[in-house]
């Protein structure tokens, strides 16, 4: 008889299979050459290491500052690291690129294009972090705001259930129909999370086209609790694959490869998320027309944060807009890039070069994390800095808290990033929304003990000279 020391001894790693091929072997009395052929047929395939090189990447950023320089080294050798991923072939950065992670993930406006794999952790737990514009055409701004911010819906959880949008039959059932969407969690987020923004970054804008002079209105926010749920189980699923495939790669870069029953599950259940948070946009917009009582004039929007396909590549994108139309099937205008709060949204076109393989920047980025920018600031006030930094426009906080690292100098110079736009030939600006105001979560945590306790320890960090980045807080939210 067979036994798993022999298995062992002739080359056969434990695992899954491994009890079952013993019994197979056993049942059929395998030995000699008989027993060899077989096991050649169940030997898991050679683990794929590292590639030896990076993969090349275009850079389309400048620095001329030296905070701006040592952000992009961070995320130069975070891409480098990358790059070295072995399904990965092609690669970018974008002018609004920064850290969202330790050295080796892939940043705020990068773009990594993989063969035959979709890497979870490439487009992060804000699957499809988009914007959406609505022209209202000759409104009053103001109003605008004002029913907006009865409307919108930011901070943790969902809606309460009699303030809940209706979850469209064909969303839900593709919801049932999908592994990795059919929980009861999941299920409960896709119904309670519609219609609200989330906070970080997220925003809802209304501002006035430097074409028309039309009103339009803006809604930045990603998949919420449904996307997150989806790239927990991404990742779990992804972990198997590396452990098995490619042990030697990062878990963070880990994939699943896209020909395998998960990775065909897996990008079904993209696209419902994409469903999902294009609804997300739409019934905020759709009850914000109908309070005000205005027809849409027009209406557009683009992702930009999640994976593309084209054939067997898949183009991850981390905060990089899409220009190319094969990335996004029910276009129906330009693209959108926000900067801050106070700087106009622009409206862009543009085609695939060989620099930008297919994308623009998300928007402005930033150069220092949050905490980082909190402490730039000590000496100032937050309603000092917030006086200063938002003259001329009515900037909201939901939860009449301010933020100061969403205050506009959180951010990259908007006008370094509208001339890099312009230098790297990434996007034709054709229209400008310039700021009325702006409604965003706020600091809704402000308060909380963990919070009180991390600000502390970080303050006592940086007194102590410590020169490490916080790289975590960077990522598009």
């Amino acid at each position: 008889m067979i036994t798993g020391k022999d298995l062992v001894d002739l080359g056969l790693k434990p695992g899954k299979m491994f009890k079952q091929i013993l019994e197979h072997v056993n049942a059929h009395h395998l030995e000699g050459e008989a027993l060899l052929a077989y096991l050649d047929t169940v030997r898991p395939a050679p683990e794929i290491p590292l590639l030896a090189e990076p993969v090349f990447f275009h850079e389309n950023i400048s620095a001329d500052t030296p905070v701006e320089q040592a952000n992009i080294e961070y995320v130069r050798q975070s891409m480098q690291q990358l790059m070295r991923t072995p399904t990965v072939v092609a690669g970018a950065i974008m002018p609004d690129a920064c850290p969202a992670g330790p050295v080796g993930t892939i940043p705020v406006g990068g773009i990594v294009v993989a063969r035959n794999a979709i890497h979870p952790g490439m487009h992060s737990a804000d699957i499809c972090c988009s914007v959406m514009l609505t022209n209202l055409g000759k409104v009053e701004p103001k109003t605008v705001l004002d029913v907006a911010q009865q409307i919108t819906h930011f901070g943790p959880g969902g809606r309460a259930p009699e303030r809940q949008f209706a979850l469209p039959a064909e969303i839900e059932a593709e919801f049932r129909a999908n592994p990795f969407l059919n929980s009861l969690r999941s299920l409960n987020f896709a119904h309670e999370h519609l219609g609200t923004q989330g906070d970080g970054n997220h925003f809802l804008y209304v501002g006035v086209s430097r074409n028309t002079g039309d009103t339009v209105l803006v809604t930045h926010h990603g998949s919420r609790g449904p996307g997150a749920a989806l790239y927990t189980q991404g990742m779990k699923v992804a972990e198997r694959f590396r452990q098995a495939l490619s042990p030697e790669t990062a878990p963070a870069n880990a994939w699943i490869p896209s020909e395998s029953v998960e990775g065909e599950q897996y990008w079904a259940a993209l696209q419902t998320i994409r469903k999902w948070t294009k609804q997300n946009h739409l019934c905020l917009h759709n009850a914000i027309s109908s309070e005000l009582g205005v027809p849409v004039q027009q209406q557009f929007w683009n992702e930009h944060n999640f994976v593309f396909r084209d054939g067997d590549l898949f183009y991850h994108a981390k905060g990089a807009t899409p220009l190319d139309p094969k990335f996004m099937p029910d276009i129906t205008g330009p693209r959108i890039i926000p900067l801050n709060m106070a700087q106009p949204i622009l409206i862009v076109e543009g085609i695939t070069t060989e620099n930008n393989l297919g994308f623009a920047p998300h928007g402005a980025g930033r150069n220092l994390s949050r905490t980082k920018h909190k402490y730039s600031k000590l000496g100032q006030t937050k309603e000092e800095l917030f006086a200063e930094e938002t003259q001329g426009i009515d900037a909201r906080f939901y939860f009449n808290q301010i933020d100061i690292s969403e205050l506009p100098s959180a951010y990259k110079d908007a006008n370094d990033v509208k001339q890099q736009i312009t230098d790297f030939k990434l996007a034709t600006i054709l229209d400008e929304i310039r700021p009325y105001g702006c409604i965003m979560a706020g600091d809704w945590e402000q308060d909380a003990p963990w919070r009180k306790k991390k600000l502390a320890k970080e303050a006592a960090r940086l007194a102590a000279g410590d020169s490490q980045a916080d790289c975590s807080a960077l990522q598009d939210q």
